[in-house]
């Protein structure tokens, strides 16, 4: 873990953390994933059947971009108790690249294609 670049990998993750809390706000879901029922699909659509159409995307993307803060708030907890950068599966370092492509990986290369 030594040449990971903490405070470059925390500013990452906490500009990933404000992006995400922003688009759930963009769909009309707070930071926990929960709608706020400030977007309204009725006025934009023909019939019903095409407003719950919408409404069911909208609820898928927000569940994604939900375990996606999740990710990273995990990632910022493990920075915290120092066991940032540590595969959860092997117990191995994870290595530096791929903490600087993806800040909030919590598998080594190894463990997540066995994972999938």
């Amino acid at each position: 873990m030594s040449d990971i670049d903490l405070t470059k990998a925390s500013d990452a993750l906490r500009d990933e953390r404000r992006t995400l809390i922003h688009q759930l706000e963009e769909l009309g879901a707070d930071e926990s994933g929960e709608m706020t029922g400030e977007v309204d699909f009725g006025d934009a659509f023909a019939d019903a059947g095409a407003a719950t159409a919408e409404l069911t995307e909208t609820l898928g993307l927000v569940e994604n971009l939900k375990l996606q803060l999740q990710d990273v708030d995990a990632a910022i907890k493990k920075m915290a108790d120092g066991s940032y950068g540590v595969c959860v599966d092997c117990g191995k370092e994870i290595g530096a690249d791929r903490m600087e492509f993806r800040p909030n990986s919590i598998r080594c290369v190894s463990c997540k294609a066995s994972v999938g």
